[in-house]
């Protein structure tokens, strides 16, 4: 009964979630994956996971494997069908720049931590920076297509994830109350309230609708109709990716399966009819949800009082701060606009739902399309960087 009831809310609670995130201020300050970690580390702290006869121990673990196997590479093509090329080109010649800067500055932040921090005794160090190179340029459906790639502990994931959960919100307000205006003085170039985007003013408030967690309507009979074409054509992609694996390893393999799921994902975005399915972003928003409750849920509180949690904190901490000041150097050489590089910066740190926060604090919708573009782009290539990062951690050793 207790295995059940803990896959209801594994089911459920995400639904729950977004009714709070659409509805309440409050929680969409939060943001819908921070609540998700919230309440999976809530069923692990109430007891409710622990004991039970072997069976019922084992049959939890199924049911887990099931959820965390299945439910990022459902997510992946439901939240890349969505994206937009064409429009991506029309703001290209402002964002590549400050896009390019911001990678490049990641990457080196993220290699030189390796380099720091190789002989403590953070478990799984390699693959932990992997992630967050995946992270730190995509989002969250990135950083949990790494994990299953890598095969990184849970415990690990969740202790990365829980550190830099606080960490960013931290570095967040810093950015929309001082940040900004601090940038702009280091990067005085251009109209401070205008970037040049190629796309009209008028457009940008249904462009942000169309791109960013908007759960409104989501279970209507019309929309849910058009969701299951989707979801049938996410489980296509899987079939798809799990068959070339068995036919080039002969076996599933994470890596084969993935990579080719994100592939097929963004060929079809190409496709218009595929692309304007309503609410496919949130559909798949729905499944890293998921995930992110599963994840939490199998935490264990000690870990954060160990030694190597504290070497894990001072890992994610020297990324953020570094690459900050790595990504300025950079913008100043290239003269990027100050309210460009900001909204750059957070799309590639934090994924493009925290693009418009920042541009209300900043009074600047212009950066809106810019930010929204780069963080597009960070979920395309984020899973591609972070696997590369992870064949150059092991070839460095």
């Amino acid at each position: 009964m207790r295995n059940y009831l803990i896959a209801f809310i594994y089911i459920a609670a995400p639904v729950f979630i977004m009714y709070l995130f659409q509805n309440f201020r409050f929680f969409s300050k939060i943001g819908t994956v921070m609540m998700a970690y919230a309440i999976g580390i809530i069923m692990s702290l109430s007891g409710m996971m622990k004991g039970g006869s072997a069976e019922e121990i084992g049959q939890l673990g199924n049911i887990q494997g099931w959820f965390m196997n299945l439910a990022v590479p459902i997510a992946i093509p439901l939240i890349l069908f969505s994206s937009h090329f064409t429009l991506w080109f029309k703001t290209m010649k402002k964002t590549f720049t400050t896009l390019i800067a911001g990678i490049i500055a990641i990457f080196t932040t993220i290699v030189i931590a390796y380099l720091l921090f190789r002989k403590t005794n953070i478990p799984e160090v390699g693959n932990v920076c992997s992630m967050l190179v995946s992270m730190y340029t995509g989002g969250t459906m990135n950083f949990a297509s790494l994990q299953r790639i890598l095969g990184v502990q849970e415990e690990t994931y969740i202790l990365v994830q829980t550190f830099d959960t606080a960490l960013s919100f931290f570095l967040l307000m810093f950015v929309i109350s001082v940040g900004y205006k601090i940038f702009r003085k280091i990067l005085p170039y251009g109209n401070a309230t205008q970037v040049a985007s190629a796309v009209p003013e008028n457009e940008i408030p249904s462009l942000v609708k169309e791109n960013f967690e908007d759960y409104s309507g989501m279970f209507k009979n019309k929309v849910a109709g058009k969701l299951l074409v989707a979801l049938s054509l996410s489980i296509a992609c899987l079939g798809i990716g799990a068959g070339i694996s068995m036919l080039a390893v002969g076996g599933l393999n994470d890596l084969i399966v993935i990579l080719t799921i994100t592939t097929l994902a963004l060929l079809a975005s190409f496709w218009k009819k595929i692309r304007e399915i309503p609410k496919t972003f949130e559909f798949g928003m729905y499944f890293i949800l998921v995930f992110s409750i599963v994840i939490a849920s199998q935490f264990n509180i000690r870990t954060l009082f160990m030694r190597e949690s504290l070497n894990v904190l001072a890992l994610v901490s020297f990324i953020l701060v570094v690459s900050i000041f790595l990504h300025l150097i950079l913008a100043r050489i290239f003269r990027v606009e100050g309210d460009l590089f900001t909204v750059s910066h957070i799309a590639l740190l934090f994924s493009p739902p925290f693009v418009p926060p920042v541009a209300s604090a900043m009074n600047n919708r212009r950066v809106l399309v810019n930010g929204i573009i780069i963080g597009l782009l960070g979920y395309t290539c984020g899973t591609y960087l972070g696997t590369i990062m992870a064949g150059l951690f092991k070839w460095i050793g």
